[in-house]
């Protein structure tokens, strides 16, 4: 029995690690991809996890597979192509660890992975099935996410869904705009960013969970505010958790898809309806999910951000 199955993208992240004296930027290979972190972060809180995705069949595609399954993460969906490469993505930082993106996807791997090549079986055996946008920005990967999507919801499965907007991987902003509206309607739990609550609804984090949960159906939301911490809201209430003090940050890249990861792996071992959980444990679900977020920035990369339990449980016990 699986926990988790994810669709969608796995890709290499070059981040800046310094800039030399002409101004250009020295980086350094990390293992990612929103799925990919999403998924490490629940594996290491004990979560059975899988994965359909896409790789070229080059030194990065490969090391890609070693790296999901150092991770614990089931690798019977990931395809292995030899007519793309696998998705590069190049990440400049700030001062404060805020990333811009640059992407060589013309197209990559993870973009052509096709219905055909699913092994429905793991959509069987999985309890969740977790999916975001990054995949649904090209076809023929766009029409493969929403028949997983529609599969897991014909057989009553939770589904999870993280927006992961990256502008500059869509054509045009009306269509990241129409397919994010279709995955907030067919999801039953949804983390979000304060910016994509912004850019979908144009409200704030508040006005934006009442629409997720009254207007879209969605019965469970997270609206992550980066250093702010997070709003929660489902049926039984609402309310903020603050992020943790003194977090000395250097990458924020991967920690909202880890803070995803983590509160969809306490979700699955209540094994309650989301719509069900009283207020308080939802506040301690999204306060553990901050702390594991907060320290994968103190670190660089997504997947090798990720921390143990117990590195989180010594933050949560400061």
């Amino acid at each position: 029995m699986l926990d988790i199955l994810a669709v969608g993208e796995t890709l290499i992240d070059f981040t800046t690690d310094r800039t030399d004296s002409a101004g250009y930027p020295t980086m350094t290979a990390h293992p990612g991809g929103a799925p990919a972190n999403f998924l490490a972060a629940a594996a290491a809180y004990g979560m059975k996890a899988a994965f359909y995705t896409k790789v070229g069949d080059d030194y990065f595609g490969k090391t890609l597979v070693e790296t999901l399954k150092s991770a614990g993460i089931d690798t019977r969906g990931v395809v292995i192509t030899p007519d793309t490469f696998t998705t590069l993505a190049f990440v400049t930082l700030d001062d404060k660890g805020d990333r811009s993106f640059s992407f060589a996807r013309k197209p990559g791997a993870d973009t052509q992975l096709v219905p055909e090549e699913l092994d429905l079986s793991l959509i069987d055996d999985a309890r969740c099935v977790h999916f975001g946008t990054v995949s649904m920005t090209d076809e023929p990967a766009r029409g493969t996410t929403k028949r997983v999507v529609e599969i897991a919801r014909e057989k009553g499965k939770l589904v999870t869904f993280d927006p992961n907007l990256r502008v500059p991987l869509w054509k045009s902003l009306d269509d990241a705009r129409d397919q994010i509206e279709w995955g907030v309607r067919h999801a039953d739990v949804v983390k979000i960013s304060l910016e994509e609550v912004e850019f979908l609804f144009g409200c704030d984090e508040k006005q934006g969970a009442e629409r997720l949960l009254g207007d879209c159906g969605v019965k469970l939301v997270f609206v992550t505010l980066g250093k702010d911490g997070c709003y929660w809201a489902n049926a039984q209430g609402c309310g903020y958790v603050e992020n943790f003090a003194d977090v000395k940050t250097v990458d924020t890249t991967g920690a909202g898809d880890i803070f995803g990861g983590t509160a969809v792996a306490q979700l699955l071992r209540l094994g309650a309806a989301p719509e069900s959980i009283p207020g308080d444990t939802i506040a301690a679900i999204a306060r553990c999910a901050c702390a594991t977020a907060s320290i994968s920035t103190e670190k660089f990369g997504g997947i090798s951000s990720v921390p143990t339990p117990d590195e989180v449980t010594a933050r949560l016990d400061k």
